[in-house]
């Protein structure tokens, strides 16, 4: 099963919600952890992909979907009950280069809410032959909005993961490359309608 979280509609993101325990966090953009201790006042910015970025005084996190109880029950279950709902059974169809796109657009930049695909970040997938068990391995080629960016490592970790999640996937190599640099026209149109630009 693959998980596409789109964002929940039902919750309110300007509600300040207070972390009921203390939770590590990614810092974005650094992609340094960083412990959050309870108490600390958070507004969810965003919720896709099965990852929440929060809005705190100190600046902007990134949680998984392991803490997201830290944002107290009713929280945690409106983005569970969004996650759950979210899930796509890959069912009896044969494996395509298409599942693995799919994949990929289940990952999302923390600050933008668009996915990597439509952000124009993957610039290779290659799906190498069935191996006697009929399974593939895939190797991407994917790069970053900006060359400073900490969050690169994560972002490939979570392509990485839910290409591995496919059925008829054995492993996922994803490299974080720079050549040619990324630009703004790399946007699908999709990705530049969900950002209001032209």
């Amino acid at each position: 099963m693959g998980l596409n979280m789109g964002v929940v509609a039902c919750m309110n993101f300007n509600e300040e919600l207070i972390l009921v325990r203390d939770t590590t966090a990614t810092v974005i953009p650094a992609g340094e952890e960083q412990m959050l201790p309870a108490g600390t006042r958070a507004v969810i910015s965003q919720a896709l992909g099965g990852t929440v970025t929060i809005r705190t005084d100190s600046g902007l996190f990134r949680l998984s979907s392991k803490d997201w109880d830290a944002l107290g029950k009713a929280a945690q279950a409106e983005l569970d009950a969004a996650a759950k709902a979210a899930e796509v059974a890959q069912g009896s169809e044969p494996f395509s280069d298409d599942q693995v796109w799919e994949a990929m657009k289940g990952c999302f930049d923390p600050e933008i809410p668009v996915n990597i695909v439509d952000l124009g970040l993957i610039y290779d997938m290659q799906v190498a032959t069935a191996d006697d068990t009929g399974q593939h391995a895939i190797s991407v080629k994917m790069t970053l909005t900006a060359q400073g960016c900490g969050m690169g490592p994560v972002i490939a970790d979570d392509a990485k993961t839910r290409i591995e999640a496919l059925k008829d996937v054995s492993s996922a190599q994803v490299d974080i490359v720079w050549d040619p640099p990324w630009t703004p026209h790399m946007i699908s149109t999709e990705g530049r309608l969900k950002l209001g630009i032209e």
